[in-house]
């Protein structure tokens, strides 16, 4: 199935525009293999970005990766399009997080959804160009806040946060993803903001202390 397999080492995504995705989309319909291969390439890095966010262990997140795109691949004939390809692949990227989640609730020896690790920030982006070793070394302590305010909020904000804040997803294609209403979206959205920035003004005042 394309590189799915091979998702440990990946390469630059290859970008699709709308026409050629749309083409792609109706081959799979079809259940063309080749077709299905190519959209697993312009879109694996980033649903394993996304589900490396919520499951913060990197073989877990491999695997279920992997089964996301498997799903998609058998239910492909029932993609009506309502929504974009995007969102419905993260759609069912959330909901194998959440099925995992709930099976690491029956068994507490494991690390759950919530859980803190320190795999979280492996697929956080950071720019790339040069700056002074200064520079770097400031924007790499904000980044690692960052991470450990994401990590100590519940999924269900993290998810709403992540998806807006960094998959640059509107509220509508949230909600279709997540599979909650836009009110919840924008509620969820403020209250995650609200505990990040209340983790950074606690951090940044105890540490002026």
């Amino acid at each position: 199935m394309g590189s799915v397999y091979g998702l440990q080492c990946l390469h630059v995504t290859p970008k699709l525009d709308a026409e050629t995705e749309s083409r792609l989309v109706e081959k799979c319909r079809r259940q063309s293999y080749e077709a299905f291969s190519q959209l697993v390439d312009a879109y694996e890095s980033r649903v394993l970005g996304f589900v490396m966010k919520l499951v913060r262990n990197r073989e877990e997140a491999l695997d279920i990766t992997q089964d996301v795109f498997i799903r998609a691949y058998q239910a492909f004939s029932r993609f009506d399009g309502r929504s974009s390809l995007r969102t419905w692949l993260f759609r069912i990227a959330y909901n194998l997080c959440v099925d995992r989640a709930r099976r690491e609730e029956r068994n507490p020896a494991k690390t759950s959804l919530d859980g803190a690790s320190a795999t979280l920030g492996e697929t956080w982006d950071v720019a790339d160009h040069r700056e002074t070793a200064d520079q770097e070394v400031l924007n790499q302590e904000l980044q690692d806040l960052v991470k450990a305010g994401l990590a100590r909020m519940s999924e269900k904000l993290r998810t709403v946060i992540i998806l807006h804040d960094q998959e640059e997803m509107s509220y509508d294609e949230i909600a279709e993803a997540v599979g909650i209403p836009i009110g919840t979206v924008k509620s969820r959205l403020f209250l995650a903001r609200n505990s990040l920035q209340q983790f950074l003004k606690e951090y940044l005042e105890g540490a002026t202390l």
